[in-house]
């Protein structure tokens, strides 16, 4: 069970990694996709490096590729020693 704000998993049972995308993108495409429904909403943590090595089976640079991918997209923000959360929308436009 997840507290309010936490990462929780939605993996499929028996997900499997195309072979011909690199796998970053394709984890940044799930964490993305779920930014975008709602399903992370604004504030909650994204998966850690070590979340997603143990939920994807991917390597700590993998993951820091995934945070920068997301973070240039503007969709994350990360805390030193806090983690990475999803930003809130720019209301300024």
């Amino acid at each position: 069970m997840k507290s309010e704000g936490e990462y929780e998993s939605e993996l499929e049972p028996g997900f499997r990694f195309a072979d011909d995308e690199p796998r970053w993108t394709q984890v940044a495409r799930i964490i993305r996709d779920q930014i975008q429904r709602g399903e992370l909403p604004p504030g909650t943590r994204v998966p850690s490096m070590i979340q997603m090595q143990q939920e994807y089976g991917i390597s700590t640079s993998t993951g820091q590729k995934v945070h920068r991918a997301l973070r240039s997209e503007g969709l994350i923000r990360t805390q030193s020693g806090m983690g990475s959360y999803v930003k809130r929308p720019d209301t300024t436009g």
